[in-house]
């Protein structure tokens, strides 16, 4: 498959018409979570939906501390 630049232009286009500009960074972080997952489970280090949350739930929390300090 072949795209050009004008194709590539066209595309982004289009998802900014059917989407819009606030969804399309919440989608393309579900997609790099979704592809990292997919990548972990075939090397066999993927980790269970519960650990998943709780890294996250503790990311967010390690983020919130921060946000408070500034």
């Amino acid at each position: 498959m072949n795209l050009s630049v004008w194709n590539i232009v066209l595309l982004i286009v289009l998802a900014l018409v059917l989407f819009g500009a606030k969804r399309l960074p919440e989608m393309g972080r579900a997609a790099g979570k979704a592809i990292r997952e997919f990548k972990s489970a075939l090397n066999g280090t993927g980790l269970s939906d519960t650990d998943s949350e709780e890294t996250l739930t503790t990311t967010a929390k390690t983020e919130d501390k921060g946000d408070e300090h500034a």
